[in-house]
């Protein structure tokens, strides 16, 4: 480890900075592509999904068992929709489409009502499917962003072996300057990658996001992601700081950051929803990363944003390792959902 001075850019102060030397993976020809699906087990990845998702699932399917089409079943698939936490209005939209599908295709079993009731989910949760595009921009650079616990930290050491596993060299940039563990921990990260870590002690975490960016540039690496020190939308100060960011960033390279993502825990439901809603007004997110799906029983909160605030989700999180954060699949989100 090593440290060196850089010069003042123009209208921003100078910053010491730690770099972590790693061999990068070899830059590549800018072309635009889609993040394929990575290379995993996919039997072993659904089964996971689904074991996530069985307590959200559970609440949702065992009502159908031996059910009668009636009043009641609406009733009781209200209340688990809400339990859910899919929302209000989600759960009116999905409910009333629902009613007027039996109606219109004279449904009477239900099994019937079930699937129709899934195919109404998959429409739903289907515009959220998006695929996190490289090679467009070079570098692209992604800001990462979050409140404490969500796991932030933890998906962009994740995200990162992905984009390796693309053939795209990555440059961290340890933003959160609030936090020595945080700085650590993406250090951990960064070394168990052979990624390079821009970070320093203390001070303006927009001047770390500038540096990296400057370093990426430099270098020719295909992408640049900056962390930020986990905050509560409530925290104005620190929400304007993530504007600070974003605006220092855009000097450091015209139309940049390319990408604003978001780090929400699927376990906090409606309150995730509301963090959607405060980030997107602050900073025009691009993309949603769902952490800690796993045993939740609040998955129904991809339903509530996609109704209210339909933002892509590029990334969901099952687990711990780093095959278990995977790109958000509609289709097999609903399938795992209802088993």
């Amino acid at each position: 480890m090593f440290s060196f001075f850089k010069k003042k850019p123009k209208d921003e102060p100078a910053s010491v900075v730690e770099v972590i030397p790693a061999i990068n993976a070899p830059a590549v020809e800018p072309a635009v592509e889609s993040t394929p699906v990575p290379v995993v087990d996919k039997p072993s990845w659904f089964n996971r999904l689904k074991a996530g998702l069985s307590k959200t699932s559970s609440n949702l399917t065992t009502l159908f068992v031996g059910a009668r089409i009636d009043d009641d079943l609406y009733e009781e698939l209200e209340t688990a929709l809400l339990i859910s936490d899919a929302g209000v209005e989600a759960t009116q939209f999905l409910l009333e489409s629902l009613k007027k599908k039996v109606k219109e295709e004279k449904l009477t079993e239900a099994g019937q009502v079930k699937n129709a009731l899934k195919i109404l989910l998959l429409n739903l949760l289907s515009p959220l499917q998006k695929p996190l595009e490289l090679g467009r921009h070079q570098p692209l650079v992604m800001m990462i962003t979050g409140v404490n616990g969500a796991g932030k930290t933890t998906t962009i050491g994740k995200l990162a072996k992905h984009l390796q596993n693309n053939q795209q060299s990555v440059v961290l940039a340890a933003g959160d300057t609030f936090r020595a563990a945080a700085r650590e921990q993406l250090t951990i990260w960064g070394e168990r990658n052979n990624v390079t870590v821009i970070a320093q002690e203390s001070g303006d975490p927009a001047a770390v996001a500038f540096d990296a960016v400057a370093s990426a540039k430099a270098r020719g690496t295909n992408v640049v992601m900056v962390d930020t020190a986990g905050r509560l939308p409530t925290q104005l100060h620190l929400m304007e700081e993530l504007k600070k960011i974003k605006r220092v960033i855009a000097k450091g390279m015209d139309g940049a950051p390319q990408e604003i993502l978001l780090v929400i825990d699927g376990n906090t439901g409606q309150n995730a929803l509301a963090q959607v809603k405060a980030f997107d007004e602050a900073l025009n997110l691009t993309g949603l990363v769902i952490t800690k799906l796993d045993g939740t029983a609040k998955g129904g909160v991809l339903a509530a944003i996609a109704k209210i605030r339909p933002i892509p989700v590029y990334f969901i999180g099952i687990g711990e390792q780093i095959e278990d954060l995977q790109p958000f699949n509609a289709q097999e989100f609903v399938d795992a959902l209802f088993g």
